[in-house]
């Protein structure tokens, strides 16, 4: 099994017409938006080259590759504002392993690995992320590559018919 991820530079169309699909699959929204009621949930996202090249001012984007496939995207952007734990050189992480066939492969281990490894280049020590507590899945990675809870935004988002909380976590690199 082949995995590899390219930084991304400028956006295909190709990477365009994924972001979009796992932006607007109603598997994965509840895994990476917070949505504030039912129609966060059920609302359409149109993401465009256009904003893809902006969220690359301010964001290291790199592209995840499962047998020469795109199946997934992850990112960091250096001290964000809604960071829980304010400490200057901190890289707030994200990622999406947005085709199925990629889950449960250990495609996410080594995307994160990845993503740590270009983080240390940078110079930065820490990295903070945000976990949905319904995403089990994603916890039991997280706590298996070292991260470790700091805190949790509670009522954070909605899924299920009610609210969840938001749980931050941390891991210094």
């Amino acid at each position: 099994m082949k995995i590899s991820f390219k930084k991304i530079g400028d956006p295909t169309d190709n990477l365009i017409a994924c972001l979009n699909k796992w932006e607007n699959d109603p598997k994965l929204v509840p895994l990476i938006h917070p949505c504030r009621n039912q129609g966060d949930l059920e609302s359409y996202v149109l993401i465009t080259k256009e904003e893809i090249q902006q969220r690359l001012t301010k964001y290291h984007m790199y592209a995840i590759y499962l047998e020469n496939v795109l199946v997934g995207e992850m990112n960091y952007t250096v001290d964000p504002v809604h960071l829980y734990k304010k400490e200057r050189g901190t890289a707030w992480i994200a990622i999406t392993i947005g085709e199925e066939i990629a889950r449960g492969r250990g495609v996410g281990t080594a995307s994160l690995k990845y993503l740590e490894e270009q983080i240390k280049k940078q110079g930065l020590k820490r990295i903070e992320l945000g976990v949905f507590e319904f995403n089990k899945s994603a916890q039991k990675l997280y706590n298996k590559l070292g991260y470790q809870e700091i805190g949790k935004n509670k009522q954070f988002t909605f899924y299920q018919d009610r609210m969840w909380d938001d749980i931050r976590m941390e891991k210094y690199v």
